[in-house]
């Protein structure tokens, strides 16, 4: 599509107010495609109908992938007004194909009568007939227009709730003059400060709601107060507040149970469960349950020892939120003798970053090099070309690690373009970015990483070796295109090389004198990668339960009472007093703008997979070549070419086990 090298994404050709107006004709060339599929006077095969349509919107998804992020990672006031007008007409788009009734009948035609040749081919032409089922093909008239209102506002609502999330997040700043109030802040944290208020023309230190500022203030001040201070800024930040997401979530939560019900469903939940491998609200209700049963009684042991920990050490007789970070790192360092600030120093990104390359070559046979021949968004973004033993080319991979102004909070991967074979026979290669929010470096230091910071790296790292090493036929089934509880599977199978000490010697060397990191610190982290982890647990269980009671059947119908839902919803778990500025459901961007909703519960689900999978490696080694290249061919390059139920017993010869998880979080022994 693009005439640049590896067809790259030419972002200097395009301002931000240029992409409405190249969507819009990206838009009108696949009409044309799809009209040229509905005309055709040959009777409707799989070729001329299902695998047409599968390749119709190529230049369309190039470009809306190329805004899509930009508007993510590199946003302003314009891509803000765009995402507005683009969102409707992407919902119309979508629409206009699937309420394409002439369209649908060579569709079902083909699915009534076409024998497939290959797993992929059956797993095309089934998703693709679901797809025009579950998305209207089947109403009537007057309810097919009545599903592009409902999808055109849902575009629009999503939209609003991660402008508020994002601008919240943004205008917020706790400045501080007095160094003294910094008491138990490491100096990595305090210098950032200082820098970020420097930027900002004053003379202080300024704390932000991103996670590299706000998350070391949480951990390491001493001073109460301005850790509650933060912690309700962040809490509370898009709830009775400036940029309020009530009403936006009952908007989007109706308005999903609307489309559901004119589609013939129970809910919301039942809609998008029915294209999981959890299959149902009741199955997941039970999944997230048992884990509840089982993490329980750690948890509580651990908030009781955490309470106690507190009121010995400075007469903490109310314990709160704002004290978990602190006093578990205080517990952590009194248990293990280890912190952030001793562990960073091993830590510098671009070290990191080279050891887990070092870890993709040996399990995968992947080389990186860093090329400066194409075209980025951003000064702090990087690229590398990625080849396999051979020296074939494989993929791009974009880097994007620091926080801004205009890049919204979290990590990510995503792509700027998918991996298919195209209809020519060539196979194009996938280009896929990892998007973060590290430590920055400073005038004195480098990036150095928290080691949750190295853990979200290696996170992504398993997501973007997904779309790495894609090979299927058809870009609609490439990559992560799986369903959604089986596409955490590869990143967090990734993170347990982080635990691992012949993964960390490739690349955990002190940043000043390259002396490798202690082998005491190696035991420590592999000892502390449990600690707390039935509160962990609680934590997400607790996000899972409350993600099912927005989309199942929710009772409610005023701003009001959105409070009182969300206790309701996670009171099972609940082990800490009430607050009442606190609401986790405004500013819950999974489920009410990043395509997660109904689907939380899947990170559990998917640690069950990643434990279970993992057992193998320890079983063969870390770095066993012949494990990896199963995982390799029956996981990472099938995407969602086949079940993915059938793609893991493939893997690893049984289906998975629970009892790896639990044994591994220490749950049971």
């Amino acid at each position: 599509m693009f005439d640049t090298p590896y067809q790259a994404a030419p972002f200097s050709k395009f301002e931000a107010k240029d992409y409405k107006p190249a969507i819009e004709k990206a838009i009108a060339q696949a009409l044309d495609t799809i009209k040229s599929i509905v005309t055709n006077i040959e009777v409707a095969s799989f070729q001329n109908t299902i695998e047409a349509l599968a390749y119709a919107t190529e230049n369309l998804d190039r470009l809306t992938s190329m805004f899509y992020n930009l508007y993510n990672a590199e946003t302003n006031e314009i891509f803000q007004e765009q995402a507005q007008e683009i969102a409707p007409l992407l919902s119309d788009f979508q629409n206009d194909i699937y309420l394409n009734q002439a369209l649908f009948e060579r569709i079902k035609l083909v699915y009534n009568q076409y024998v497939p040749a290959t797993a992929e081919e059956k797993m095309l032409l089934k998703t693709t007939y679901k797809q025009f089922v579950r998305n209207g093909a089947n109403l009537s008239e007057e309810n097919k227009q009545i599903l592009r209102e409902i999808d055109k506002n849902l575009s629009v609502k999503t939209l609003h709730f991660a402008q508020n999330v994002l601008e919240a997040t943004n205008t917020y700043e706790l400045f501080l003059t007095n160094e003294n109030d910094l008491d138990g802040l490491p100096n990595f944290a305090k210098e950032a400060a200082k820098e970020l208020a420097q930027k900002r023309q004053k003379n202080g230190f300024v704390f932000t709601l991103d996670a590299p500022s706000f998350i070391p203030f949480m951990t390491y001040i001493k001073n109460r107060n301005l850790r509650k201070e933060l912690f309700l800024a962040n809490a509370g930040k898009c709830y009775e507040s400036t940029y309020d997401n009530r009403q936006n979530i009952l908007d989007i939560v109706q308005l999903r149970q609307q489309r559901a019900t004119l589609l013939g469903y129970k809910s919301h939940a039942d809609f998008v469960l029915e294209e999981r491998m959890a299959q149902s609200p009741e199955i997941v209700a039970g999944f997230l349950n048992e884990l509840l049963q089982k993490a329980l009684p750690s948890a509580q042991k651990q908030f009781d020892q955490l309470q106690t920990f507190a009121l010995n050490k400075d007469g903490i007789t109310d314990f709160q939120k704002w004290d978990t970070a602190f006093y578990s790192e205080q517990l952590k360092q009194s248990l293990f003798s280890l912190s952030d600030e001793v562990l960073k120093p091993y830590f510098q990104l671009e070290s990191v970053l080279s050891g887990i390359f070092s870890i993709a070559q040996k399990l995968y046979g992947l080389h990186f090099e860093e090329i400066t021949n194409i075209e980025t968004y951003h000064p702090d973004v990087k690229t590398f070309k990625v080849t396999d033993d051979k020296n074939n080319y494989v993929s791009i991979l974009y880097t994007d690690f620091y926080p801004r102004k205009g890049k919204r909070n979290g990590a990510w991967m995503t792509s700027f373009k998918g991996q298919y074979i195209t209809p020519k026979g060539e196979n194009s290669r996938p280009h896929i970015s990892i998007v973060c929010n590290f430590t920055p470096p400073t005038t004195s230091l480098p990036s150095l990483l928290t080691f949750n910071e190295v853990r979200t790296l290696f996170h992504e790292f398993g997501h973007a070796l997904h779309g790495i090493l894609a090979n299927t036929k058809y870009p609609n089934l490439s990559g992560t295109n799986v369903f959604w509880d089986f596409v955490e599977l590869p990143s967090q199978l990734m993170e347990n090389w982080c635990y691992q000490k012949e993964a960390l010697l490739l690349f955990a060397y002190h940043y000043q004198t390259q002396e490798a990191i202690p082998m005491e610190y190696v035991e420590k982290i592999k000892a502390s990668a449990a600690f707390m982890e039935g509160l962990q647990t609680l934590r997400q269980l607790s996000f899972g339960l409350l993600d099912m009671a927005w989309h199942t059947n929710p009772n409610i119908d005023s701003i009001e009472q959105i409070k009182n839902f969300e206790k309701k919803a996670i009171k099972p778990t609940e082990l800490y007093p009430d607050i009442e500025k606190n609401n986790v459901s405004t500013s819950f961007s999974h489920i009410f703008s990043g395509g997660y909703s109904s689907g939380y519960y899947s990170y559990k689900w998917a640690e069950v997979l990643d434990a279970d999978a993992f057992e193998v490696f320890e079983e063969k080694g870390i770095f066993d070549t012949k494990t990896a290249q199963s995982f390799k061919e029956n996981i990472l390059s099938k995407g969602g070419s086949e079940p993915p139920m059938d793609l893991y017993v493939r893997f690893r010869g049984k289906k998975p086990s629970v009892e790896a998880l639990l044994k591994r979080s220490k749950l049971i022994k």
